[in-house]
């Protein structure tokens, strides 16, 4: 049901449309496309500019139509095997700029957040700001103690035009799934509700403030990434101050230049900085385009990156980490059957597919590729080739991977505009495999088993109440089972050995485990694990004997 609200936001987006010249991409829809002559009796068809490129035109309606449409346009512009090339490299130019609101209601917003006069919380505070986005500005103060920290103030409304917004969005999204084919493949209210989560924490400066104490924890003393510290006592869901950086933006490649940077040095760290985010730490900034990055250049040899703006950031589950990071390593090894096995497992190809078709297409596109020097191979380009080719598989979108390929292709093509010869796999190959070897190792198994003992504790202490429940619901006759009785005296049979051999299996494997635990703890003495791991063994060759 269409709100009134709505229908006239609908047709402030058709106006926009029209506008910009674009009722004729809408109306070669699908959809449309019975109803297409209608272009013809529009005053807009025949007034429209004809020098602008489509794809210009449709950035321009973007920003037009405000915040959301522009984070929307943002990061679409990364899923190039959706887009054709012109519209997005068009959308790759958007910019989170708009006209500030008045400094006088940012004060007012602070002084009604913080609940005193503006005079009593900062020395100094700037009604100039220092930069306005569409959902947030900045403004440069100076604490009491003379620390410059800068307050970000959400703009006034906000809140009410992006949920407004999102309502619209999901209702497009259905008629998508309705009417267009290629829908359930790219699952467009998953993207949209992936897309809600994100910019609704954007809408939480008490959240934003909250991944930055996050990342500036994990790169606590690394030179790669320096993260400005929060001030708690000032920051509120709407308001949040936090320590003035200074630095060269990363996108004035001209004076970082006439500093003496050394660029092959800083593209290589934006690489390292990306894979320790994404698989050492799992926590990674998911908006690292050229406005939100910094290089402080003190020592020009040794530059180190300062980030800003951490309302959105990524997180991926560790079964996606691992399988995202051996299709990495797959794919530098050129193993192409790993890569297409990897995308079957997990779940992103469907389960019926046939793996030696599907490795044979990947051969197709990523041999003439693997042809050339390294320093030529765009990785991100391969991705899109790629996303391209496993459409013909009935690829799904993957969202929770959305924010994770559009943060690789900014580091990539930030990289590249840093150093043009910049070899990304290079770079990256000795970080991935580091990694793997790391999950593979002792200690990291040690770990995980160490996890495990409380849950593995529950369930040996349950098991025998469960067994002695199932037993005598069994004998008592409880246990409907809608067989003859001589079958029944089988199965319960059968049970009872099923029991015995699952009682020492149990028993055994915990032996074992907490032998090996604690022979690498080394909390006791090592013929003593021996011990313990041995006659976990014995348990278990017994009750396979047995049974």
């Amino acid at each position: 049901m269409i709100t009134p609200r709505q229908t006239l936001r609908l047709a402030r987006i058709n106006f926009v449309l029209a506008r910009h010249g674009l009722d004729e991409i809408v109306l070669a829809a699908h959809i449309f496309r019975p109803i297409r002559f209608l272009i013809y009796f529009s005053p807009f068809y025949w007034l429209r500019r004809r020098d602008a490129p489509r794809g210009e035109r449709v950035r321009l309606a973007l920003e037009d139509l405000g915040p959301i449409f522009v984070k929307l346009g943002q990061m679409l512009s990364t899923r190039r095997d959706l887009l054709p090339p012109d519209i997005a490299d068009e959308l790759a130019k958007l910019q989170d700029r708009v006209p500030p609101f008045p400094g006088r209601e940012a004060r007012e917003v602070v002084e009604r957040t913080l609940g005193k006069p503006v005079g009593e919380l900062f020395q100094e505070f700037s009604e100039v700001p220092l930069a306005s986005a569409s959902i947030a500005q900045v403004h440069a103060a100076r604490l009491k103690d003379g620390r410059e920290v800068v307050v970000k103030v959400l703009r006034p409304g906000v809140q009410r035009i992006i949920r407004s917004d999102l309502d619209l969005l999901y209702l497009i999204a259905g008629l998508a799934e309705r009417y267009w084919r290629d829908a359930r493949r790219l699952r467009p209210r998953e993207v949209v509700s992936e897309y809600e989560k994100t910019i609704l924490d954007e809408l939480d400066l008490m959240r934003e403030a909250a991944n930055a104490a996050q990342l500036r924890r994990n790169f606590e003393g690394s030179m790669l990434l320096y993260v400005p510290e929060v001030h708690w006592p000032l920051t509120r869901h709407n308001v949040m101050v936090m320590e003035r950086i200074r630095g060269v933006p990363v996108s004035d490649i001209a004076t970082l230049r006439a500093r003496g940077t050394d660029m092959r040095k800083l593209a290589e760290t934006g690489v390292e900085i990306f894979f320790t985010q994404v698989f050492k730490h799992n926590f990674f900034h998911a908006d690292m385009h050229p406005g939100n990055i910094f290089v402080n250049v003190d020592d020009p040899e040794n530059p180190r990156y300062v980030a800003v703006d951490f309302g959105i950031v990524g997180t991926l589950t560790p079964r996606d980490q691992q399988y995202l990071a051996e299709n990495f390593l797959a794919f530098f090894n050129r193993d192409y059957r790993r890569v297409a096995v990897l995308h079957v497992k997990s779940g992103w190809v469907p389960a019926g597919t046939r793996v030696n078709e599907f490795e044979s297409a990947i051969r197709i596109v990523c041999e003439p590729v693997f042809n050339r020097p390294l320093k030529d191979i765009s990785f991100g380009q391969l991705l899109v080739r790629l996303f391209q080719t496993a459409r013909r598989f009935n690829m799904e979108v993957q969202p929770q991977l959305v924010l994770l390929q559009k943060t690789l292709l900014n580091i990539e093509g930030l990289g590249r505009e840093l150093y043009p010869d910049l070899d990304l796999w290079k770079t990256a190959k000795p970080l991935l495999e580091d990694w793997v070897r790391e999950q593979m190792g002792l200690k990291m198994t040690f770990k995980r088993l160490r996890a495990g003992l409380p849950a593995m504790r529950e369930f040996l202490l349950e098991t025998p109440a469960r067994i002695n429940t199932i037993l005598q619901q069994l004998s008592e006759g409880k246990l409907q089972v809608g067989m003859e009785s001589d079958e029944l005296k089988h199965l319960r049979e059968a049970l009872r050995q099923r029991i015995r051999h699952l009682y020492h299996a149990a028993a055994g494997g915990a032996l074992i485990v907490s032998g090996a635990l604690l022979l690498g703890i080394g909390h006791v003495p090592a013929w003593f694990a021996v011990l313990m791991a041995v006659v976990g063994g014995v348990i278990l060759v017994w009750g396979r004997l047995r049974s």
